[in-house]
């Protein structure tokens, strides 16, 4: 089989070229270039993150890789759908005063969907799409399920929540069946990285603030009871749950528990007033199911290092349920998404309204 893998240039999308290869299948590397030569973002040069002007460095890496493993390798260039798809998004939700979360829609609508689309139009020729996330591929009865990795350490289902059937049908993910570990000795073994390989943790290198581009403007930071108690520059500069950073001093700690973009205001609460136990989702993507259609017991993550909580699932209006959680959680965040599970399966998600 022709299998044509997304490669970043770091360990995980190394190894899994390697482990096609391994098996047999011809192998071709791709990476995709969304720096812009005269964007209007300065960025910092370092490692850790995904968009930034360090993209060179990336992309000599993956070729290098790809030398390696004698493998053919393409750079595609996807910086004018990853500004208006990603960029835009992420910018229109945190003028909104929602906390988006860029790399969900980057997989979905750009690494899964825009990528392979523009290899094929430029002619190359695969039948499968490959990635190095820790995540599995199953079909059953008739329907393709994303699952857990075997590595729950490392499992990045959350961020793939958003993947369709037609995605999940044309792709594999060669370290679901692995542990981390074992990712980083044959990297080692094989002559890609030394040890001490650092790998990307971060969205964008620079200041959030400047993919903005908005001037700062002042407004009041307020208690849940309406009183003025300090003063901000930007309600987006604010995320819920935050304590530190805030400039205001109180007998107890405040903490960022709503944003409203209308009055320009962030509101402030003590730690009790962080937690709910109930939230409402929409733009939801299912995929154990084309709609949920009765209230449903799963369990579900708010945030992608978090544990997995039983929830009640009721569907109200089109395109949006209720998620009543079992027991509260902390900094339930408008804007990120929540995803469901059902042991090691994904239901789907959505983003909290």
């Amino acid at each position: 089989m022709r299998i044509l893998v997304g490669m970043s240039g770091g360990i995980d999308s190394s190894v899994a070229a390697l482990l096609l290869k391994k098996a047999g299948h011809e192998v071709v590397g791709v990476t995709m270039s969304i720096w812009r030569e005269g964007n209007p973002f300065s960025g910092e040069l370092r490692k850790d993150a995904c968009f930034g002007p360090n993209e060179e460095q990336d992309i000599a890496e993956g070729r290098r890789i790809s030398e390696l493993l004698d493998i053919e390798y393409h750079v595609l260039d996807c910086a004018a759908q990853y500004e208006r798809i990603v960029l835009e998004n992420f910018r229109s939700e945190y003028l909104a005063g929602r906390t988006p979360n860029p790399c969900i829609w980057c997989n979905s609508l750009i690494k899964f969907g825009a990528l392979p689309q523009i290899a094929r139009e430029s002619g190359i020729k695969f039948d499968k799409f490959a990635t190095g996330h820790y995540a599995q591929v199953a079909h059953k009865n008739n329907r393709w399920l994303l699952t857990k990795a075997l590595d729950e350490h490392k499992d990045q289902t959350y961020f793939l929540y958003r993947l369709n059937q037609v995605q999940l049908s044309q792709v594999m993910f060669p370290l679901g069946t692995i542990q981390k570990e074992e990712a980083r000795r044959l990297c080692i073994e094989y002559g890609f990285f030394s040890e001490g390989k650092a790998e990307s943790q971060d969205f964008y290198s620079g200041d959030y603030s400047e993919l903005l581009q908005t001037e700062p403007k002042k407004g009041a930071i307020v208690d849940t009871h309406g009183n003025t108690v300090g003063e901000h520059l930007g309600y987006w500069n604010y995320t819920i749950g935050q304590r530190r950073g805030l400039g205001v001093a109180a007998e107890r700690p405040w903490y960022v528990v709503a944003l409203d973009a209308e009055k320009n205001q962030v509101i402030v609460g003590h730690n009790e007033d962080t937690f709910e136990n109930k939230l409402l989702a929409e733009r939801l993507n299912w995929i154990a199911f084309d709609a949920l259609k009765a209230p449903m017991e799963a369990e579900a993550k708010i945030r992608s290092t978090g544990r997995a909580k039983p929830v009640l699932i009721t569907p109200l209006k089109e395109g949006v349920v209720s998620v009543s959680f079992a027991e509260p959680q902390k900094a339930v965040t408008p804007g990120q998404s929540v995803v469901f599970y059902q042991d090691k399966t994904v239901l789907g998600g959505g983003v909290i309204q």
